[in-house]
């Protein structure tokens, strides 16, 4: 049963129940329409209490729905219907309330909410905006800077910070259904307020100057974003306009983005993001909880990875080889943590907590008794064997043994580990405390069990999954490869770096291929491209080489790349750089470049990759990819990723495009799985 209605008194209570979220699904909305109609006509009933059963208040639309022909009747027919009832409506707010079910909310005549509850508006997230007047109701509560605030930002707030504002009108601690309705009967014997649309704009209304500087503080840098700034224009006109006007307004813009290439991107990442950590191959696997973890290798990446765990509220111990590097990592750690106090991220006492949530030990017995163990020692194969020898004789047999490889074979790593049925790759970004990609990477060996409960550690973490086969740089370094090929040959075919980085930050990347380098430093390119040589795999990077040889590495070395002003990260176009581009790549033939075409040669070699990706079953889904791409890489949103984004475009066109590089020897010709997906239209 979606909607029930039962009795207090002269207050109908009316229930919505759909699990596991409460959605706004055609018969929630149908009930609520048929709830107002029958409560109305009863002369008993004084007024409605809304509440919903479970974890949560109406969190928002029907996902089932979504990129579906809609179906009445319509959310703003549901508003209204509440709205104009005769009986003043209450909404009792637990868990969250977002989107069209705080918008079910501002309908109602009043609303309270527990202590713990949240309240938004995160259309903008999916590339909407509010479509049943929440632009309008919402500047009416809080006033149009806060309204402006939670559309444009999509971030919800607590129920303390809404009775601040004007949203809600009461919050209790607990026993909600009973405290809405002894706060109703008080208000009851007042004089009812006006329904909330017809209220006037909360505060002063705000000047031509006063909106220019709140577009500035609210509106994300890249202008190519839409749906923010067409919320932005719903506030104002609801601030500004009769309702009607900014009502009509509100809807059709809602309506124009719904069926945009953004808005169809977003909701492809918000579905591929909520399936990440239940994947359908690993339904109904039982998976080991994990209270303890350790970690080997205090460095950078280890520290990361401890902080992780510690965010999760699992224990660490960590070892180093000797007392001092345990020190120093030791110290990373608390560092990093302090520095997060300073910004205000986290309190002192939280960071102290997660300290004392990490142990030290030099000593591989020190990790007899945890529940994993994650090795991020130096990318070295012996190496990382006398890791794992180590730890196959220390831990128990029921432990699981992890390395956080980022192009090396798991399986070589793995081979003579006791028990190898429970050895599985974790590969963290770094840095791994912030980072939201984890590539997960079994070997034929790895159970099930491991690779479910790999999965379940993921989201305790809350990091994106994605499981990856076995190949050099599995998923994203592998496409990464592609990237860094494709704009060397850029270079030699007369583009200069800061084309090439130009070209892709108008595409939408927070920066380009050379930047980037420049940033992380060229010799972590070089130390994978050398191992990748020792394996005798082709490599193509002749300026990267030759820069490395000079010394060249990037910000560290003030000269990578660019030039730099020591103690400045501005870079500079450098005439070294220039000199040894000339030289590589004498006797080539040149072309112009174009900003578009730049980034199709740069792009398009990327969608080929990850096709051919698909085709050896690297990659489970094409959505996988994407979400390494968006997760791992900082390829832009709003695009998708990388798969969508081509699917988006036509990949007969992407095809076209490749066969015309090829035939200037800059890019491969387009792969089977691609020139099938050309005919078909879909990953």
């Amino acid at each position: 049963m979606n909607i029930s209605i039962e009795r207090s008194g002269a207050v109908a209570i009316v229930q919505v129940d759909n699990p596991p979220v409460n959605a706004l699904s055609r018969d929630v909305r149908s009930g609520l329409i048929a709830a107002v109609q029958t409560l109305d006509a009863d002369p008993s009933v004084q007024a409605v209490l809304l509440t919903c059963a479970g974890r949560t208040f109406i969190a928002g639309a029907d996902v089932n729905e979504f990129g579906k022909p809609p179906q009445a009747p319509h959310l703003p027919d549901v508003i209204a219907a509440i709205e104009q009832a005769t009986k003043p409506w209450l909404a009792a707010i637990h868990g969250s309330a977002l989107g069209g079910g705080l918008e079910v909310a501002l309908a109602c005549r009043f609303r309270v909410a527990l202590a713990n509850a949240q309240l938004g508006v995160p259309e903008v997230n999916l590339g909407l905006v509010p479509g049943a007047g929440g632009c309008v109701r919402l500047p009416r509560l809080v006033g149009a800077r806060k309204a402006a605030e939670m559309v444009v930002k999509g971030a919800p707030i607590k129920a303390p910070a809404a009775l601040q504002a004007g949203l809600v009108d009461a919050v209790f601690e607990n026993d909600l259904q009973q405290n809405a309705l002894t706060w109703l009967g008080q208000v009851l014997a007042q004089p009812l307020p006006e329904p909330v649309l017809q209220r006037p704009v909360s505060g002063v209304a705000l000047s031509t100057d006063e909106w220019e500087q709140v577009a500035k503080e609210l509106l994300p840098r890249d202008k190519r974003l839409q749906a923010p700034a067409m919320a932005l224009a719903c506030v104002k006109r609801a601030c500004e306009a009769p309702v009607a006007e900014a009502q009509a307004f509100e809807r059709e813009t809602f309506l124009t983005l719904r069926g945009s290439a953004q808005a169809r991107a977003l909701r492809h990442v918000f579905f591929a993001e909520r399936g990440a950590t239940r994947p359908p191959e690993i339904k109904g696997v039982e998976v080991k909880e994990i209270q303890l973890a350790g970690v080997v290798g205090g460095g950078t990446m280890g520290a990361g990875i401890a902080m992780a765990l510690r965010d999760a509220g699992i224990n660490v111990v960590l070892m180093e080889r000797d007392t001092e590097s345990l020190q120093r990592g030791l110290d990373r750690i608390r560092s990093t943590y302090e520095s997060s106090v300073k910004r205000g991220r986290i309190s002192a006492e939280t960071a102290e907590a997660r300290i004392a949530g990490v142990r030290g030990v030099t000593d591989y017995t020190g990790l007899a008794d945890v529940d994993l163990v994650i090795e991020a020692v130096f990318e070295d194969l012996q190496v990382k064997r006398d890791v794992f020898a180590q730890l196959s004789a220390v831990c128990r047999l029921d432990a699981i043994l992890a390395t956080n490889t980022s192009y090396l074979d798991p399986a070589a790593i793995a081979d003579g580990v006791v028990a190898p049925e429970r050895f599985i790759g974790l590969h963290f970004f770094s840095p791994a405390q912030i980072m939201k990609l984890l590539e997960i990477v079994p070997t034929e060996q790895t159970s099930m069990q491991t690779l479910a409960t790999s999965f379940a550690l993921a989201a305790k973490l809350r990091k994106i999954p994605v499981r990856a086969g076995i190949c050099d740089g599995f998923i994203g370094n592998r496409i990464l490869r592609v990237l860094r090929a494709q704009a060397e040959r850029l270079l030699l075919a007369g583009a200069t770096p800061s084309q090439v980085d130009a070209a892709m930050r108008a595409y939408g990347m927070p920066m380009g291929p050379f930047e980037a380098q420049d940033l992380g430093g060229l010799d972590i390119a070089a130390f994978q491209r050398k191992a990748a040589k020792e394996r005798g795999e082709a490599v193509f990077a002749p300026v990267a080489e030759q820069l490395c040889e000079m010394g060249r590495l990037g910000q560290k070395t003030n000269g990578g790349w660019y030039d730099y002003v020591p103690g400045e990260r501005k870079a500079i176009d450098s005439p070294v750089v220039a000199d040894v581009i000339a030289k590589v790549s004498a006797g080539t033939a040149k072309q112009a470049w174009t900003e578009q075409d730049i980034a199709d040669c740069l792009v398009l070699p990327m969608v080929n990759e990850a096709a051919l990706i698909l085709q050896e079953g690297i990659a489970q889904r094409s959505a996988d990819v994407d979400l390494v791409e968006i997760h791992g890489y900082g390829f832009p949103r709003w695009r998708g990723g990388l798969l969508q984004d081509a699917q988006e475009r036509g990949v007969a066109e992407v095809v076209q495009r490749l066969r015309h590089f090829a035939a200037l020897d800059m890019t491969p010709e387009p792969c089977q799985k691609l020139l099938a997906v050309a005919e078909t239209g879909t990953f």
